[in-house]
C-alpha cells in the first residue's frame, strides 16, 4: 500500500511538472488571452470597445503658450528677437465621434470628429480676452509673400500704409486663437472671396471637424484596428512631392491595435501636421498601476534629407528644406509661411534655438509622447506638443520688413494632453488581473508539481529510514542457546 502511494505521488509530481513546462513552452494560456483580446478589439456597435472609441471617457486638455516679443523695434533693425513665454491658457477639449456609419459589412467605419473647447480659468495664467500678446503679424507677412514680384505688390504696399500695418501686431490671446477681422484680409477678400477676412490660429476650429475619416474596424485583422484608410474622401494626400510622403498611415492617435511590442513603430496621421508620422519605443513604465510602453516621435521624422533622404518629399518647392526639426506646411495653409516644430525647437537644428533668445528646450516639457498599455493598445497618458512658427525675412519690396534677419519665428505652441480617469483605470486593472490569472495557470501547475515532488522525496527518505531501523529483538539470533 505504501509503495502504491509512493508511486502515485511521484507520477503526479512528474506529470504536473511536465505539463506546466509544456504549457509554458507552447504559450497555450498566453495564446488564449491574446485571442480574446484580438476578438474584443473590433469596432462593433454596442460593445465597450466601440463606446470608448465613440466618446473617450478620459478628459482631454488643450494648453496654449504664446511667445511675446519684447524688442520689436530692435528686431526690425536686425537684432536677435527676445521672446517671453506666456501661458498656459487651458481649455477642456470635447471630441466625440459623430455621424458614424458602418461600411463594407462592418469592416470599415466612417465618422466625423468635431472638437469643442471650453476655457478652464483655474488651470490658466490669465484671461484670454484681456491678456495681450505682441507677435508676428501673420496676415501682413502672408500678404507680402503672396504679392511680392506680382502686379498686386504696389496695391499691397498701399494697403499696408493705409492701415498702418507693421511686421508685429498686438492682439488678445482670444483674438489670436479664435479669430479677429483683419482689415487687410477683408480688402483682399473682396477680390478673392476664398480668402477668409477673419484670421485666427484656430479660426473655425471650435465646434467644427477637420473632415470625414474612414477607419478599418479590425474585423479582418486586429492589426488594422482603427487604422485610417480615407480622409476627406481621399486615400492619400496631394500636398507633398513623393508618393511615400503623401501616404495616410496609422490611426488618429487616440487608439491603437492590441499586443504592441517594443520593436514596432506606431504610425499616426495628423491633419494638424498635414502628414503622417511614426513613433518608436522609448521606455517602460506604469500609469495608474497599469504597465505601459512609452513611444516618442522618431528622430528620423523631422530629420534633414542628409540623414533621412525620404524626407525630401516634404521639401516644397523641391529642394527647399528648412533643416532638422522644422516642417514647412505653407502648402497646406493657403500659402501662409507657417512652419511647425516641437516647442522651443526641441531636437531641432541648434541654429533655430540660437536665432531666438528665450528658447529653452526640455524633454519633459516639450516632447510628444504616448503611454500605451501593450496588451490592450489603450492610451493611458499622452501629450501632443506642437509649435507654430512663421518664416520671416527682409523683403526689399516692402519697407515694413526693415532689416529683419531671415528667421523661423516662434508664435505659440500647444500641449494637448490626456490622462486616463480612475474609473477607466480600475476597469483596465481588473481586465489585466484576469489575464494574469489565466496566464499564471502553468506556474500554479508547476508549483503543485514541485510540492508533490517534495512530498515524494520526503516519503522516499522516510521509507528508507524505516527499513534500515530495527529493534534489538530483531537483531538477535533466531536460534538461542541457554
Amino acid at each position: 500500500m505504501k509503495s502504491l502511494c509512493l508511486v502515485t505521488v511521484g507520477v503526479l509530481a512528474m506529470t504536473l511538472l511536465i505539463a506546466s513546462i509544456s504549457l509554458l513552452v507552447a504559450h497555450v494560456f498566453q495564446t488564449v488571452v491574446d485571442l480574446q483580446v484580438k476578438q474584443g478589439t473590433v469596432l462593433k456597435n454596442g460593445t465597450e470597445t466601440f463606446e470608448a472609441w465613440e466618446d473617450p471617457p478620459p478628459p482631454v486638455y488643450m494648453q496654449f503658450y504664446f511667445f511675446n516679443v519684447t524688442n520689436p523695434l530692435e528686431v526690425l533693425q536686425g537684432a536677435t528677437p527676445l521672446v517671453e513665454e506666456i501661458g498656459p491658457y487651458t481649455y477642456r477639449e470635447y471630441r466625440p465621434r459623430v455621424h458614424i456609419q458602418f461600411l463594407d459589412n462592418g469592416t470599415k467605419v466612417s465618422a466625423l470628429n468635431p472638437k469643442t473647447y471650453v476655457f478652464e480659468p483655474q488651470k490658466s495664467v490669465g484671461d484670454p480676452e484681456v491678456d495681450l500678446i505682441r507677435t508676428v503679424n501673420i496676415p501682413a507677412v502672408t500678404a507680402m509673400e503672396w504679392t511680392r514680384s506680382t502686379p498686386l505688390q504696389f496695391a499691397t504696399e498701399v494697403l499696408l500704409l493705409l492701415y498702418q500695418e507693421s511686421l508685429f501686431t498686438v492682439h488678445s490671446v482670444h483674438e489670436l486663437l479664435w479669430g479677429y477681422k483683419d482689415r487687410l484680409l477683408s480688402t483682399i477678400h473682396v477680390l478673392h472671396p476664398e480668402i477668409d477676412p477673419v484670421f485666427g490660429l484656430f479660426n473655425k476650429m471650435n465646434g467644427t471637424d477637420d473632415g470625414e475619416y474612414v477607419f478599418l474596424s479590425g474585423e479582418t485583422s486586429y492589426l488594422n484596428f482603427s487604422r485610417i484608410v480615407e480622409w476627406k474622401g481621399k486615400e492619400s494626400l496631394s500636398w507633398w512631392t513623393t508618393e511615400t510622403c503623401n501616404m495616410i498611415n496609422g490611426t488618429d492617435g487616440t487608439s491603437f491595435h492590441p499586443l504592441i511590442n517594443k520593436d514596432e513603430s506606431i504610425y499616426i496621421f495628423s491633419s494638424d501636421f498635414c502628414r503622417s508620422l511614426f513613433l518608436v519605443y522609448d521606455s517602460s513604465g506604469a500609469v495608474a498601476g497599469v504597465p505601459t510602453f512609452r513611444f516618442v516621435p522618431s528622430s528620423m521624422v523631422f530629420a534633414n534629407t542628409s540623414v533621412n533622404p525620404a524626407n525630401a518629399g516634404f521639401c516644397v518647392p523641391a529642394g527647399n528644406c528648412p533643416g532638422t526639426g522644422v516642417l514647412n506646411v505653407s502648402v497646406c495653409k493657403q500659402g501662409a509661411p507657417i512652419f511647425l516644430s516641437a516647442p522651443h525647437f526641441y531636437q531641432a537644428d541648434p541654429k533655430f534655438i540660437e536665432d531666438i533668445e528665450g528658447m529653452h528646450p526640455r524633454k519633459e516639457y516639450h516632447e510628444t509622447f504616448l503611454d500605451i498599455n501593450p496588451l490592450t493598445g489603450l492610451v493611458l497618458r499622452a501629450a501632443k506638443r506642437m509649435q507654430v512658427n512663421v518664416h520671416v525675412r527682409k523683403l526689399p519690396e516692402f519697407f515694413e520688413t526693415g532689416n529683419i534677419r531671415t528667421l523661423i519665428f516662434p508664435v505659440m505652441y500647444i500641449n494637448e494632453s490626456v490622462l486616463i480617469d480612475e474609473a477607466s483605470a480600475s476597469k483596465l486593472r481588473h481586465v489585466l488581473l484576469e489575464a494574469s490569472v489565466v496566464t499564471g495557470i502553468p506556474f500554479v501547475i508547476m508549483a503543485l508539481g514541485i510540492v508533490f515532488g517534495i512530498v515524494f522525496i520526503v516519503l522516499v527518505c522516510r521509507s528508507r529510514g524505516i527499513s534500515e531501523e530495527s529493534t534489538e529483538e530483531e537483531r538477535s539470533p533466531l536460534i538461542r542457546t541457554s
